[in-house]
């Protein structure tokens, strides 16, 4: 993977939390020391549950939201060594999904695109799903339709999984952003009433939305070089099958059947939310081929 010098970085497409109110200045996720499933397998397991779009129960929760202040970001992503940043490269991810999306969601399923931002936040935020921590890992918010990530957790994805290819932190923020088109879609809320009426279905449902959010994200990749800024210059130069590859085993790493066994628990499918390592491989990978959101459709048919 290669990203363009010559792109700009638009931060006003994120809003930097870190080191305000709901958070605290540090950057580490806190994980505890000690054994046992109360240790670092523990927090592991939160964090990736988590992963995608609000798995740990925001949508039941109160709360608001707070600005950040974007100053120092926009002023270290004009830097000539600005793509030697995390949380600048990380932005430039976000204007490419974005970008993506901008053309292909009204040409491919007839809904036009609402641009949101991504909120950096460090140990802790405040959003209108409620208040989160850096254990919950990144996720959506479908209430103020922001996506939010402590970028310290792409440590867990290196150290404790080893998922440490770059294309993995491209991949997280894609399947996130599926989530938002998702709620722009209605399929949200769709799932939402389906899952009250019928309460049995709703971990497969839950396994649906998520397996449609990783499809979108492959179809994003397949088309990620061709995204440009709002100049006209790409933001990609390049990416490889290298780089598919690590989206792919970070796909494998938090499938619902990997983090069972990590956690030295029986593996049941009736009690996956988010899907197994081989249907998440499995539909990144169709999104990928077909490079075309409209293939998408995790909720006819066997998944």
């Amino acid at each position: 993977m290669e990203l363009n010098e010559n792109a700009r970085i638009d931060t006003s497409q994120v809003e930097d939390r870190r080191g305000s109110g709901g958070g605290g200045g540090g950057m580490g996720i806190p994980i505890p020391i000690g054994g046992g499933r109360g240790g670092i397998v523990g927090i592991v397991i939160a964090v990736l549950v988590a992963l995608v779009g609000g798995g740990f129960g925001l949508n039941a929760m109160t709360g608001g939201e707070q600005g950040g202040d974007n100053t120092a970001l926009e002023q270290r992503c004009e830097a000539p060594d600005a793509l030697e940043q995390l949380d600048c490269r990380n932005t430039l991810y976000v204007n490419s999904i974005q970008a993506y999306w901008q053309t292909a969601l009204p040409q491919a399923l007839g809904e036009q695109y609402r641009p949101t931002r991504t909120v950096f936040f460090s140990q802790g935020v405040n959003t209108a799903c409620g208040q989160a921590d850096s254990g919950v890992g990144p996720f959506y918010c479908p209430a103020d339709s922001l996506v939010y990530i402590d970028l310290s957790f792409y440590q867990v994805l290196a150290e404790q999984l080893g998922a440490s290819g770059e294309f993995a932190q491209p991949y997280v923020l894609a399947h996130e952003y599926g989530h938002h088109v998702q709620n722009l879609l209605g399929t949200n809320e769709q799932v939402r009433r389906q899952q009250q009426r019928d309460p049995g279905a709703a971990n497969e449902l839950s396994v649906r939305l998520e397996l449609q959010a990783d499809c979108y994200a492959g179809a994003w990749a397949k088309n990620a070089t061709g995204t440009a800024d709002d100049r006209g210059q790409k933001i990609f130069t390049s990416i490889t099958e290298t780089d598919i590859a690590e989206a792919i085993d970070t796909a494998e790493a938090i499938g619902d059947d990997a983090i069972s066994k990590r956690a030295d628990r029986p593996v049941n499918p009736d009690e996956f939310t988010h899907g197994s390592s081989a249907q998440r491989r499995e539909w990144f990978n169709r999104g990928y081929a077909n490079g075309d959101p409209a293939a998408c459709d995790t909720f006819s048919g066997a998944v």
